[in-house]
């Protein structure tokens, strides 16, 4: 009877332990200053949900709000084309679309979030109980053939600009060659206008953003770069070995640069499939009749469905979780030293396939807290990850702009 009572009493205490962590963590969670540095939204969403309002979407402003989140870079993401006239204007068409939004989100609700366009503004902004919004441009394929708009997008409040993204283009290598259009590398890194680009970025005092980029593509803009760069949204290689993911040589590159690795949170980047999930993978597009080539585009219809019968992979083995997140931070952190990694959801996914379990969306921002917490960082360290890191690399990126925007 006693061994049972003693049972009884270390499970209660046990539960006691939780909630007290729980609370810990969300008093943490609230006191200091939280910055996701890298959110996206699918176009058509964009177009057809006000963001002000509680959607579908992961991320929004009530969902900011229930998850403790104060600001966030929100995305310019441009899908990589053919690298000719009539791609460039459809590129700046989508950049310029996206822009409109996320300014009228903010013109429209003033009373909730405000544009940030310094790092100065964050603390202060944040201080107010405000929301805060910062621009990051995802691919540098709108700009075209020149690098003459660099000055039109600074002012217009980006920040950070990522080189390149699925696919090489005229600014230099992506991570993820687009088969519809590269056979093997284009430039060999960074052409000579990508080695303008980090000039007029380092000029106007934005960020240059290398996820995505190839190895040697971040090399050659680590070496050309006068400012600090970062990773807006890239995992650990040595922890999962994807294309995109970063190898520490990489890493160590970056944290020399004074720059930030930004944990991404997307489910294939944080957590690699076993052999029985690719095989899992590999039947399923069989029996689908999906051709098994980088060169096949799925129609939508296909996609939806393909999508969510793939979910059946993760009852093999469960999709990433927040544990196998941190898993990268703590590799980074022990490689590169806690100043030089920071937070990154990476939303928003139009399936269930790309969202881990414990952050399938900005409600849930405080577990990521949570566990950083459980593994020992202290609320310093945490106010590093969560974006303080992130705003010391704009300020000083800032501080050596020969056309700085603030």
């Amino acid at each position: 009877m006693r061994g049972l009572c003693l049972m009884a009493l270390a499970l209660v205490l046990a539960g006691c332990a939780t909630l007290d962590d729980d609370d810990a963590a969300q008093r943490l969670h609230q006191d200091i200053l939280t910055l996701d540095a890298h959110v996206d939204f699918p176009l058509s969403a964009l177009s057809e949900q006000d963001l002000a309002t509680d959607t579908d979407l992961a991320f929004d402003l009530p969902k900011m709000q229930a998850g403790g989140v104060d600001g966030a870079f929100f995305v310019l993401y441009t899908p990589q084309g053919e690298t000719s006239a009539e791609g460039y204007a459809q590129a700046q068409e989508i950049a310029g679309t996206r822009l409109r939004i996320i300014r009228g989100l903010v013109d429209g609700n003033p009373d909730k979030i405000t544009l940030a366009t310094c790092a100065e503004d964050v603390p202060k902004l944040a201080q107010s109980g405000q929301k805060i919004a910062l621009i990051g441009m995802e691919n540098a394929y709108p700009l075209g053939e020149t690098v003459a708009s660099v000055a039109d997008w600074a002012a217009r409040g980006v920040r950070y600009m990522g080189i390149t993204h699925w696919g090489h283009n005229q600014f230099g290598d992506s991570s993820n060659p687009n088969f519809q259009y590269d056979r093997g590398p284009r430039h060999g890194g960074l052409s000579p206008l990508g080695e303008d680009l980090i000039r007029a970025l380092n000029a106007h005092g934005i960020l240059i953003d290398i996820s995505h980029a190839s190895k040697d593509t971040v090399m050659q803009a680590l070496a050309l770069s006068e400012a600090p760069v970062i990773a807006s949204h890239s995992g650990a290689k040595g922890v999962t070995d994807t294309a995109r993911n970063l190898d520490d040589e990489q890493l160590r590159a970056i944290a020399a640069s004074g720059g930030v690795v930004n944990m991404l949170s997307y489910a294939a980047n944080v957590k690699a499939l076993t052999a029985e999930q690719e095989q899992f993978r590999t039947a399923l597009r069989r029996d689908m009749g999906i051709p098994d080539s980088p060169e096949y585009t799925m129609p939508l219809e296909i996609e939806i469905d393909y999508n969510q019968r793939l979910l059946g992979m993760y009852e093999i083995e469960p999709i990433a979780s927040v544990a196998d997140y941190v898993d990268h931070v703590d590799y980074m952190v022990s490689l590169i030293g806690v100043d030089h990694v920071g937070i990154s959801s990476d939303f928003d996914y139009v399936d269930d396939t790309g969202r881990i379990s414990g952050w399938y969306d900005a409600t849930q921002s405080a577990a990521i807290t949570r566990e950083l917490l459980s593994r020992g960082y202290s609320k310093s360290d945490i106010a590093k990850l969560w974006g303080a890191n992130m705003l010391r690399a704009l300020a000083e990126a800032e501080a050596i702009a020969a056309h700085a925007p603030c």
